[in-house]
């Protein structure tokens, strides 16, 4: 455990250190695309944030390399050699599209390509552990097919959540979080080694979240783009397929009797896993909604539109980091759920305990305007959006009219690095424009 915190320490830490530099070189890249009519936010915001994540993805893996334990997964394992060449495929995929804007269906196909780069290196979906049949077997062709579909639909899942600052980091890491606990105890309680390169790829990705999440959080200095959060679901993906796909059920049938028993007692993660559900079930599901609803409108399913969940929860009336909460709470209620249930399946405080949140979750999705008020004699003590606001009659107090700005005032502009600003406004384009116009010029 402690080199798997360790492994998650150092790629946090290297993402964190990079996102600083890498968002000054995509704001000198232009890498920062006008803002489009899907878009949450006001301001030019520059993107390219996956280079921070792809060093912290390959400082993980060299770190892990040389570490006494951990270095049995690259011996005996060429599983992270598979996920290194996908995902340094897939980056280069997404840092192209954050620059110049490539076509979705080349994008599809660059995805497809990176999932067939890591079947031919050995991560692949090798069997299927079916309720009441047991350890189904795959043909190489079914199970090159199903890992390309998995990888593809575990992407892009992560890709139409990227709506809100902190939204699809935030979601991933609390998918990882949950993903870490269930593979170490596979392979840390069963001893099965094969689960260990599963472990390990969670671990990284929760230190890719980690890393980048202080820059992202609202109002966020810069976005992972195309090149993170395709990356996050290719990692995802092959921490799902190498545990769902590598891991043989019948190791587990050591102390229950059966492979049967086995596969019935990993079925309420295993399947999940395999679809993806629980782990990235509200992608996933954003993911459909969306095909149904613009195919349904005669649009392509790959068209960008507002209507994804987190853009609902801002038309109900929620704030930006309301509903980005919401979205952390419903992920971790299905992911840590689904963990406990595979834990015990029997124990009913596990049913009533989900049952219980997931009524407090709807809860708060009936009180988009709710905000908590301090008593009178703590409201000094609170911001004052948490004060009581005092009556006032409407005719005691004159409008006072604010001066007009002079004609010939002259405008500066807003130099990068300046304090207060946020995001890419640093560049300040709207003040140049104004500035070239009152200068008279044609550039």
């Amino acid at each position: 455990m402690r080199e798997y915190l360790l492994t998650l320490c150092v790629t946090a830490a290297v993402t964190y250190l990079l996102t600083g530099p890498v968002r000054k070189f995509a704001i000198v890249a232009g890498a920062m695309p006008e803002i489009r009519a899907r878009d949450v936010h006001r301001e030019p915001t520059p993107r390219l944030g996956g280079i921070a994540m792809f060093f912290g993805l390959c400082a993980g893996l060299l770190v892990a390399d040389h570490l006494t334990n951990l270095n049995e997964v690259f011996t005996k394992s060429n599983e992270p050699r598979a996920l290194l060449s996908g995902a340094a495929l897939i980056w280069l995929i997404g840092v192209l599209d954050d620059k110049f804007e490539i076509d979705a269906l080349i994008k599809l196909g660059g995805q497809m390509i990176a999932a067939g780069v890591m079947v031919m290196q050995g991560l692949t979906i090798l069997w299927l552990p079916i309720p009441g049949v047991g350890n189904v077997a795959l043909t190489p062709w079914q199970g090159t097919l199903l890992t390309v579909a998995l990888v593809v639909v575990t992407i892009n899942a992560v890709n139409f959540v990227d709506g809100l600052d902190g939204l699809a980091s935030g979601m991933v890491c609390i998918a990882a979080a949950a993903f870490f606990l269930y593979a170490y105890r596979i392979w840390y309680s069963y001893g099965i080694e094969a689960a260990a390169p599963a472990t390990l790829f969670a671990a990284i990705l929760m230190g890719m979240c980690l890393g980048f999440l202080p820059h992202n959080m609202h109002p966020a200095r810069i976005f992972m783009g195309d090149s993170g959060s395709m990356l996050l679901g290719l990692v995802l993906a092959a921490g799902a397929i190498s545990i769902t796909g590598q891991v043989d059920p019948d190791a587990l049938a050591l102390f229950t009797g059966s492979e049967k028993a086995a596969v019935h007692q990993t079925v309420p993660v295993y399947i999940p896993l395999l679809l993806p559900l629980t782990i990235i079930a509200l992608p996933a599901a954003d993911l459909v909604l969306a095909i149904v609803r613009r195919t349904w409108r005669g649009q392509s399913p790959f068209a960008a539109d507002r209507g994804h969940l987190h853009h609902r929860l801002l038309m109900i009336g929620h704030s930006h980091s309301r509903a980005v909460l919401i979205m952390y709470f419903w992920s971790a209620l299905i992911g840590f759920g689904a963990l406990a249930y595979s834990v015990n399946s029997a124990s009913m405080w596990i049913v009533l305990g989900v049952v219980f949140l997931s009524a407090i979750g709807l809860g708060l999705l009936l009180l988009p305007r709710f905000t908590p008020r301090a008593p009178r004699w703590a409201e000094r003590f609170v911001p004052p959006r948490y004060r009581r606001r005092k009556a006032v009659a409407a005719d005691a107090v004159e409008p006072c009219p604010s001066p007009a700005p002079a004609e010939d005032e002259q405008r500066t502009p807003v130099t990068a690095g300046a304090p207060g600003v946020n995001g890419a406004s640093a560049v300040g384009p709207r003040s140049r424009l104004l500035d070239r116009r009152n200068a008279g010029t044609s550039r």
